[in-house]
């Protein structure tokens, strides 16, 4: 007789991270959350006004410009962008959501890219 025991989904797994965090942080106009999504090829950003749930800028590496040799160098690109948008729309403050990532790589680049850039978190 065997047993099957199957490995834990780590997207199943993330999501509930996420969702412990997303209990205690939400967004508004004055101080939006900055919410970050990683796949295995892109890094997706958002500033969040879940108060009226919209999205006040966004930037990715599905555009070109954002795109760069390395995945952690495009990461860095995009947390410049999304600084920039941001301090565009009057944005000076955020709430960092790191979506149920490790803060390491690619979502600490983009973090300290966006610190760099003119956000405050």
């Amino acid at each position: 007789m065997t047993i099957l025991i199957s490995k834990p989904d780590k997207n199943k797994l993330r999501q509930k991270r996420h969702a412990r965090v997303r209990r205690n942080i939400s967004g508004t106009a004055e101080c939006p959350r900055l919410n970050v999504f990683r796949s295995n090829k892109h890094i997706y950003a958002q500033l969040i006004d879940d108060v009226a749930g919209v999205t006040v800028a966004s930037a990715s590496t599905n555009e070109e410009t954002l795109s760069a040799a390395t995945k952690t160098e495009s990461a860095a690109l995009v947390g410049k962008a999304i600084a920039e948008r941001g301090v565009a729309a009057g944005i000076k403050e955020v709430k960092f959501d790191r979506g149920g990532y490790q803060y390491h790589g690619r979502v600490q680049a983009l973090a300290d890219a966006a610190r760099e850039n003119g956000l405050e978190f």
